[in-house]
């Protein structure tokens, strides 16, 4: 774990400051408390500036975490203490024990409040309990943790399988009754998962025949790709009509595995995050969509969230926090749900590139010229 973050890169602070831009704008219009006053919410001092924050991120296969995630959280931080406050980071690499290490550390050296964002949501549980027990408040990021936490920031994740199901019932269209679908899940032991797969088959039981579906251990792409092949063998190549993907990831792994197959005519897959690879392939045409995730709000939400709560800002905290959630251990959690968007070939204009995520000139490297110039997406 680094006891201090370090600079980011040329290209993500471009990025940073592009996408912080319209926070002051959000914080007023979104949320209608950042800068408000009241009897527990007087104006900001230097000693409540002197803020250290936590941030225990889960992987580095989702490519988001910290590309994105993390530079937004440091920067509405440091935007929101007058530079004075702290982010101490750091990546489980996909290994629970390892988080488990990384959140004792954090505990050891006394932060004043952690975001975690769980790789395995019941095993992290009995950290929280000791943070709780230390007096340092946990709020759960983009995976919902198990355990007393304080509050809850991520995205509507049962929305999420909704927009990946109605995508694929929609690419199908007259065919989709007839049409054999795999579902390839998330992980497991992640809470996001169930929500996930509960708002797809809302939208695909009784409209397409799943036919295959398969939990992904820790959203591992080799993982899918393996549960691909299976599919593949037991299904046959050529009638795979479409594979709900639950994240970009997989999705590529996905793609890659009816490639290697045989298959030239790719069937719809779903994906989730926006991830680069993923947007480039959404414009070559050999992924169908993918789920973006604004990253702008979810970040400064969670570093709203953090600061008010340290500072004992409960107005802020709770317009933040208006949304409830249930964990298995506790009910009634406060949350900040951010709203979702599909993203296909005809929005990526919109989204990702208004948002300011990638550049056109990002996006559109060489392989991907002559794709981007059929939907009109020229640098």
């Amino acid at each position: 774990m680094n006891s201090r973050t370090s600079p980011a890169p040329t290209s993500v602070r471009r990025r940073v400051v592009l996408l912080t831009a319209a926070l002051s704008a959000l914080s007023l219009t979104g949320c209608g408390v950042v800068g408000a006053t009241g009897a527990d919410d007087a104006g900001p001092d230097s000693a409540s500036d002197d803020i250290t924050v936590g941030l225990l991120l889960p992987d580095t296969d989702t490519a988001r975490f910290e590309k994105f995630d993390r530079p937004l959280i440091e920067q509405r931080v440091s935007s929101l203490t007058d530079k004075q406050g702290e982010v101490v980071h750091a990546n489980a690499g996909g290994s629970s024990t390892r988080q488990s290490e990384q959140f004792r550390r954090l505990i050891a050296d006394r932060v004043d409040v952690v975001l975690v964002n769980a790789v395995d949501s019941e095993a992290i549980a009995a950290d929280v309990r000791r943070a709780k027990a230390a007096g340092i408040p946990v709020i759960a990021y983009d995976r919902l943790a198990e355990g007393p936490v304080d509050a809850y920031v991520s995205h509507d994740n049962e929305l999420v399988g909704q927009v990946q199901g109605r995508a694929l019932v929609n690419a199908l269209g007259d065919d989709a009754g007839r049409s054999k679908v795999v579902m390839m899940n998330g992980a497991p032991d992640d809470p996001n998962t169930a929500l996930f797969k509960k708002g797809a088959l809302g939208e695909l039981n009784g409209r397409v025949d799943i036919v295959r579906s398969y939990d992904t251990e820790k959203w591992l792409p080799e993982v899918a790709a393996e549960n691909m092949r299976t599919a593949i063998e037991e299904v046959g190549a050529g009638d795979v009509a479409a594979v709900y993907a639950a994240n970009d990831g997989m999705a590529g792994a996905v793609i890659d595995t009816l490639q290697d197959a045989g298959v030239t005519d790719l069937p719809p897959v779903t994906g989730q995050d926006a991830d680069l690879a993923a947007v480039r392939r959404i414009v070559a045409g050999t992924q169908y969509m993918t789920v973006y995730k604004p990253f702008l709000q979810e970040a400064a939400g969670a570093a709203e969230m953090a600061v008010a709560k340290v500072r004992d800002r409960s107005i802020q905290f709770d317009a933040l926090a208006r949304d409830r959630v249930d964990s298995a251990t506790r009910k009634d959690i406060p949350a900040m749900l951010v709203p979702v968007t599909a993203l296909t070939r005809e929005n990526i204009e919109d989204t990702v590139v208004g948002d300011g995520v990638y550049t056109v000139r990002e996006i559109c490297t060489e392989p991907y010229a002559a794709a981007c110039a059929e939907i009109g997406l020229v640098p």
